[in-house]
C-alpha cells in the first residue's frame, strides 16, 4: 500500500462520502461515533495488553483496525467542518515544539 498525505486522505474520505445521499453525519453524531470507535480502541487494548482475555465469541478485531476506525471518522469529522487536518497537525507539532520543548528528557544523540 502506497503512503498517502492527509490532504489525499481527506480527499479520498470525501470522495466516498459525497457518494451518498446522507453526506457526512451531524458533529454530534460524529463525535458519539468517536466514542464508540475509542471505546473499541480500549476494549482491544485491554485485551492484548490487560487481563480481560477475549471470549471465544467476540470478533476478531485488531488494534490496527480500530486505529484505522478512528482515523476515518477523525477525517469525515474534519472534512464536515472544513478543516485541513495537515494545517491543524502542523499547528499542535509547532505547540508541543515550543511549549513542551523542555517538558521530557531527551535521549542522547551522541553515538559513543
Amino acid at each position: 500500500m502506497s503512503e498517502k498525505s492527509l490532504q489525499e486522505i481527506q480527499r479520498e474520505v470525501d470522495k466516498y462520502i459525497s457518494q451518498f445521499k446522507e453526506g457526512y453525519f451531524s458533529p454530534l453524531a460524529m463525535l458519539a461515533r468517536m466514542s464508540e470507535e475509542v471505546g473499541e480502541l480500549a476494549r482491544e487494548v485491554n485485551h492484548q495488553f490487560g487481563q480481560k482475555p477475549k471470549k471465544a465469541t467476540e470478533a476478531d478485531n485488531s488494534i490496527e483496525l480500530e486505529l484505522g476506525d478512528i482515523l476515518f471518522i477523525t477525517v469525515c469529522f474534519a472534512n464536515s467542518l472544513g478543516i485541513d487536518l495537515t494545517k491543524a497537525h502542523d499547528a499542535v507539532m509547532q505547540k508541543f515544539q515550543t511549549r513542551d520543548a523542555d517538558r521530557w528528557t531527551k535521549k542522547d544523540t551522541e553515538q559513543g
